[in-house]
């Protein structure tokens, strides 16, 4: 039986990344069973799942921290498919990898817009991005 922190994981993790997110873990279950239960337990049953910040929040949070970090693209991937999900905008995506650029260095906010640019011609999100009039 799954412990009630699996099943809010669960939870958590749908709403982030709906069918997307489920079909990672279960992917990541067929080699590696035990680290999957940690993916859904820990960031998603507890830290995900902790009041005070909503998701949109988070995920920008990710998206900047994963940016910065520069050696995490495929994880950057995924978790700008996620911002876009729990309602951030292109432009407020756009943005905060720019915002990289002062903390992390200019090769960090290139290489993070480079994922951008990936993941909005995929999804048909059309670069440069139009300002709202």
């Amino acid at each position: 039986m799954a412990s009630q922190r699996y099943i809010t994981g669960l939870e958590q993790l749908h709403a982030v990344d709906g069918e997307a997110g489920i079909a990672v873990v279960e992917s990541l279950r067929q080699a590696f069973p035990d680290f999957a239960t940690y993916v859904v337990e820990f960031p998603f049953g507890d830290i995900y799942a902790r009041p005070g910040v909503g998701l949109r929040e988070r995920e920008l949070a990710v998206v900047a921290t994963l940016c910065a970090l520069g050696n995490a693209a495929p994880q950057l991937r995924v978790h700008l498919h996620a911002a876009l999900h729990v309602g951030c905008t292109p432009t407020e995506i756009v943005e905060i990898v720019m915002q990289t650029a002062v903390y992390a260095g200019f090769p960090a906010a290139l290489n993070g817009l480079a994922e951008v640019k990936q993941v909005f011609g995929e999804l048909g999100i059309r670069l440069p991005l139009q300002e709202p009039a």
